[in-house]
């Protein structure tokens, strides 16, 4: 009995395993799979991640506006005032929580809820801070305009020989808003007769002679006025 050769057998099984060798997984198609897929993982994460950091951290405050702005107040009135902040994501927002102040604090006052009254005529800031960060707006504090002037005491006598020769006037303002304020060293003194009785800055009159003469105090065109009598 004729016996294969042995060099065919042993052929055919290198043959049949170098054919499995060729297909064994995890050659260098399947790495580069895995190494794109964590590369999209990654990116995926990071991603995420930045999302959630911008949805979860507060914006932060980087101006504040105050107003209303270029207010003119009379002495007596009052202006509220309110603030406004913009951050840094680009969103405005009406402030409540702010430190409210005026300066100088001789020409007005200021609530800690930001309204605003005049005490005296002048420019005044008005300022609203959140912390570190604070806005202004200027506000000018001024009188109400003056409408009538009065002088005391009314038609008085003097007498060149019992020394009672002088008298002393007084003028007192009265204002648009009602209110009344004593304008004496404010306004223009005159006597109509110089010759009867002259009246200096201070509304101080002299009685030279027997007559009669108007004193007359003066303020922006508005004139107060009353008569004086000059007997021996």
């Amino acid at each position: 009995m004729l016996r294969k050769p042995t060099w065919q057998i042993g052929m055919k099984v290198r043959d049949r395993k170098m054919t499995r060798n060729t297909n064994v997984p995890g050659n260098g198609t399947e790495k580069i799979k895995s190494t794109i897929l964590c590369a999209i993982l990654a990116t995926v994460v990071v991603v995420a991640c930045t999302a959630c950091n911008g949805f979860f951290v507060d914006p932060v405050l980087t101006s504040v506006q105050v107003g209303p702005a270029g207010v003119t107040l009379l002495v007596g009135a009052a202006q509220q005032y309110s603030a406004t902040g913009t951050y840094n994501d680009g969103s405005v927002q009406s402030l409540s929580n702010v430190v409210w102040s005026v300066s100088p604090t001789a020409s007005a006052s200021i609530t800690t809820g930001g309204l605003v009254k005049g005490i005296a005529a002048g420019s005044v800031t008005v300022t609203a801070s959140s912390g570190t960060v604070s806005g202004t707006a200027t506000l000018t504090v001024q009188s109400a305009p003056l409408q009538s002037i009065s002088i005391s005491p009314t038609n008085p006598t003097v007498s060149l020989t019992s020394g009672g020769v002088t008298q002393q006037f007084k003028a007192t303002g009265k204002y648009t808003d009602g209110t009344t304020q004593d304008i004496t060293s404010q306004v223009t003194w005159n006597s109509t007769v110089q010759t009867v009785a002259t009246v200096d800055s201070t509304g101080l009159a002299t009685g030279r002679a027997v007559g009669t003469t108007s004193i007359q105090a003066t303020s922006s065109n508005i004139v107060g006025f009353t008569n004086m009598s000059v007997t021996n």
